[in-house]
């Protein structure tokens, strides 16, 4: 059974003292939810719960999830280790504080800030060897799905984002199909779309790897991901989870997307 996997993306969201808020809640939650005293006909006992707060707020997290048990993310980060880059973390950074994943092509990455497959690869490449897991990114914006070329993105994006990458690499890889379009819009893709998408991945990556690495790749949901929309999609053979943005901002609601996890 493939591991399924729940990431909280809070954006640019979350001072300190919210994170701190934040986990409190969440910490008071999980253990009724994860003993299945809520929940009877769902995996959450062996689901693996990330967050991945703004750089400011992940020393703060970083404490804290350990106590939830729960791994942490960083949203993005440089592909050089060290250098004149102002503004910009590097991996070595990211691991002394902590985090196991990064989060890499975020729609929002390539779209507002215009980051190319190539940087996107770049970034893949220094994330792996630097072991961290990686969080990787792909999908269509609207236009390119109404002219029926999501396929040809999807396909694009993985060769050039996964080339050079071996199979003993592609299992500290992660991938998430986010359909840019969905992405805070409060529109969400059917079910069947869902699947489509994320079947065309799975067998992308058989081709370019094998039947077995494929099999085993977890694969998450992205696009205004809420508990009240996500149990279809989660029902879906190909969906492993979900990679959460405003509504992972409350444990609450995170925790209802938690529980509706197939």
């Amino acid at each position: 059974m493939r591991q399924k996997i729940l990431v909280a993306n809070w954006k640019m969201h979350k001072t300190g003292a919210e994170t701190v808020s934040f986990f409190k809640e969440l910490k008071s939650l999980l253990p009724k939810i994860m003993s299945g005293t809520h929940v009877s006909d769902t995996h959450v006992s062996d689901t693996t719960i990330v967050v991945a707060p703004p750089f400011t707020s992940l020393e703060t997290a970083s404490k804290l999830a350990k106590a939830c048990g729960v791994k942490l993310a960083a949203q993005n980060m440089h592909w050089e280790e060290k250098g004149a880059f102002t503004g910009e973390v590097s991996a070595p950074m990211l691991k002394a504080l902590g985090c196991e994943f990064v989060i890499l092509g975020h729609s929002e990455r390539r779209h507002v800030f215009f980051e190319t497959d190539e940087q996107i690869h770049n970034k893949i490449k220094t994330a792996l060897n630097q072991g961290l897991k990686v969080i990787f990114c792909v999908g269509e914006k609207l236009d390119e799905r109404e002219s029926n070329q999501t396929f040809s993105v999807l396909e694009k994006q993985l060769s050039l984002g996964l080339a050079g990458v071996n199979k003993a690499q592609l299992s500290e890889i992660v991938i998430a199909y986010e359909p840019v379009w969905a992405i805070g819009t409060g529109k969400v893709a059917e079910p069947a779309q869902a699947e489509e998408a994320h079947r065309f991945i799975r067998r992308k990556v058989w081709d370019m790897y094998d039947m077995d690495t494929a099999a085993a790749l977890p694969i998450l949901y992205g696009g205004s991901v809420k508990a009240q929309n996500f149990k279809a999609i989660s029902s879906e053979p190909n969906v492993d989870g979900a990679l959460v943005g405003g509504a992972s901002l409350e444990a609450k609601s995170f925790i209802e997307i938690l529980e509706q996890m197939s």
